[in-house]
């Protein structure tokens, strides 16, 4: 692969900002260059530094005066929910009944799986997500079509296919045993194969046994390097029906614990009504709450405490993301337009810097990857996004009225969406035009009846 030379205005965090004046929390290069070699991050600086050390056949992109980043990581999503955004429902169980479960039946089919893969990740790139973390189905033609196409696009992705064995229409059921054998196998055919992390992935404590809960456990005791996703106090109707299921735990943590499921790399959506002590025990093992505000607001689950988990004595570790399809947008710009909103609800602040260093570094931290993506550093993998702050008349409107960083970040948050992403790089390679042009030439196609 050529080396490529991108110019542009650089930002990449060192760490989590501790305010808007912290400066010193990440790196800002006016004119800045980023060298590619080999889909890595080669080199790093000034343009003129990065220039100097090319070599003499780079192919040098101006990105002039746009925003390059490290592309945005998406910490929970459902794959196979891409039909069921903006289904109208009361609240989390009649949506999930009504909508969802039926919906994801039909990814037994392999043709269904793998049209809805090819739009999941087109969807992905156009709004500058490089790495999410997905749900597929039930049935391993999900978790194959999903890992199959992030493949094919040299995409480093996180997924599993869930497990669940009560609960749910008979179509989306396995069994204890399926459900241990099939993930193993998922793990065979995909785990470090091209850029894939298979995770370990119980739906949620409402649809599996115990018996498929202590199939769980032993993954997670055969595979410890493997992350584990799950769901965790997302709405009070979930967490009383749950400790009903479950009435020798403590409480709805409780039940994850006796299972051996919590660790530094153990994942929980939304998490929203954790207890005092659940809280501690999940700082305690170093798991990670997963806030996702659009989802959170969209069914009325409740509104994350996400500074005052931050803040505690024993802070928990947090992850941002969409929740396709109970989210209502693929844009994390959104998804932290409305965390803003809700910190607000709360009386709490989250400033600009912290909502880009929580979609970056943030979740590559709290994904256990921060060495591959999340930064602009030199030997990370070159997963890139392309801003453009004027990208809308009223977006241009504003900008000339922006005299600082961090306002013109608080911009993009606010108004921006993928109208607002110029480019998307996968592992070096420009892939949003690369999209659009394949989606015109479809498009200038004749019509055959």
């Amino acid at each position: 692969m050529t080396p490529t030379l991108l110019r542009g205005r650089l930002l990449s965090f060192h760490r989590a900002p501790l305010s808007l004046a912290d400066s010193q929390s990440y790196l800002y290069q006016e004119d800045g260059g980023l060298l590619i070699e080999d889909g890595l991050i080669a080199s790093v600086g000034t343009y003129a530094d990065v220039k100097a050390k090319a070599a003499a056949d780079v192919v040098e992109i101006d990105h002039r005066p746009h925003l390059i980043l490290p592309g945005f990581i998406d910490m929970h999503l459902h794959f196979p929910q891409m039909q069921v955004i903006a289904s109208y429902a009361a609240n989390l169980l009649e949506w999930l009944n009504t909508y969802t479960f039926p919906e994801e039946c039909r990814f037994v089919e392999s043709a269904h799986a793998e049209r809805i893969a090819t739009h999941f990740y087109d969807e992905l790139i156009r709004h500058g997500t490089t790495t999410a973390v997905a749900y597929c189905s039930v049935h391993k033609t999900s978790a194959d079509a999903f890992f199959a196409e992030a493949m094919k696009r040299n995409m480093r992705m996180v997924g599993g296919k869930v497990m669940m064995d009560r609960n749910a229409p008979q179509g989306l059921l396995d069994t204890p045993e399926m459900g241990y054998h099939e993930t193993r196998q998922v793990i065979s055919d995909w785990h470090g194969k091209g850029r894939n992390h298979v995770a370990i992935t119980p739906r949620f404590a409402i649809t599996s046994t115990p018996a498929q809960m202590e199939a769980t456990s032993a993954l997670a005791r055969e595979f410890p390097d493997l992350h584990i996703q799950t769901h965790l106090s997302e709405n009070h109707d979930e967490i009383k029906f749950t400790c009903e299921l479950y009435p020798q735990a403590i409480d709805y943590t409780d039940i994850y614990a006796r299972y051996s499921l919590l660790g530094p790399k153990s994942l929980f959506g939304h998490a929203i009504h954790l207890s005092e002590r659940e809280a501690d025990v999940m700082s305690e093992t170093a798991s990670v709450a997963v806030h996702c505000p659009t989802s959170n607001l969209f069914l009325g689950s409740g509104l994350f405490p996400l500074k005052a988990l931050a803040r505690r004595d024993k802070p928990v570790r947090i992850g941002v993301a969409t929740d396709i399809g109970g989210g209502s947008s693929y844009s994390m710009l959104k998804t932290m337009d409305e965390a803003y909103k809700i910190q607000q609800l709360l009386g709490e602040r989250l400033n600009p810097l912290e909502s880009y260093y929580l979609m970056t570094r943030g979740n590559a931290e709290a994904l256990s990857l921060a060495d591959r993506v999340g930064t602009l550093d030199p030997g990370t993998d070159a997963d890139l996004v392309v801003l453009n702050a004027a990208a809308t008349p009223a977006m241009a409107l504003k900008l000339e009225a922006v005299k600082t960083l961090p306002e013109e970040l608080f911009l993009l948050q606010t108004m921006g969406d993928d109208r607002a992403v110029a480019e998307t790089y996968v592992a070096g390679v420009a892939s949003k035009k690369t999209l659009q042009a394949n989606l015109q030439k479809s498009a200038d196609l004749p019509i055959i009846s």
